[in-house]
């Protein structure tokens, strides 16, 4: 039985949780605390990853992002641009993969089956798309994915929409995928859950999974 360390941080600018992040990848190489997930919510911001195109997968402007108060970062996570905001839930998991789950691709499968299992808690079906990582409702996407491991500990991780305003998305080509749509759980539910809710939900599947 391994211990997970829960950490609810609310709204946290993404500066801060980038240097947390380096912070506690370090302590957990050296084994000073035990596995941790952050989960917090972003101010605007718009993510690039290491993908090489990411930075012409933004549609807006710097003046239009500006007059949005959205910030962009580059950022040393997989995958393309995203887009970060309040009510999107945002879960960064602290983990040491060793000795026993050294294999990227089903760790990234793993956070899927974490935000389908918290989708079918609402009464949702979502599930995969060949060719795409992320959860999908359909043909729209509910969770990105976007992670970083060094020496098989983890960082960065994955974005869940769950009352977020999906117009932001509107300034990127999300994940660099233009011809599908994206989604929230208010928007499928036709009502606002709680945050604190989900993040409870969103905990119980993590362990489980």
């Amino acid at each position: 039985m391994r211990q997970l360390q829960v950490r609810r941080l609310g709204l946290l600018p993404y500066a801060e949780g980038l240097e947390l992040q380096r912070a506690l990848v370090e302590d957990r190489k050296a084994d000073r605390i035990p596995d941790t997930l952050l989960l917090l919510q972003h101010p605007h911001v718009v993510t690039i990853g290491v993908k090489k195109d990411g930075r012409r997968h933004i549609i807006a402007s710097p003046e239009q992002l500006a007059a949005r108060g959205v910030e962009v970062f580059e950022t040393g996570r997989g995958g393309d641009v995203t887009y970060h905001g309040p009510g999107q839930l945002v879960g960064y998991p602290i983990l040491d993969l060793n000795p026993d789950r050294r294999d990227v691709h089903r760790y990234v499968r793993d956070l899927e089956d974490v935000m389908i299992r918290v989708c079918a808690g609402y009464g949702l079906t979502a599930d995969r798309v060949k060719g795409f990582s992320g959860a999908w409702i359909g043909d729209e996407k509910i969770g990105a994915i976007g992670v970083r491991i060094s020496r098989w500990v983890t960082s960065h991780g994955l974005a869940f929409n769950v009352t977020t305003n999906v117009e932001f998305f509107d300034l990127i080509v999300p994940c660099g995928i233009s011809d599908k749509g994206v989604t929230s759980l208010a928007v499928k539910l036709g009502r606002a859950p709680e945050m604190s809710d989900v993040e409870d939900r969103f905990v119980e599947q993590f362990a489980a999974v």
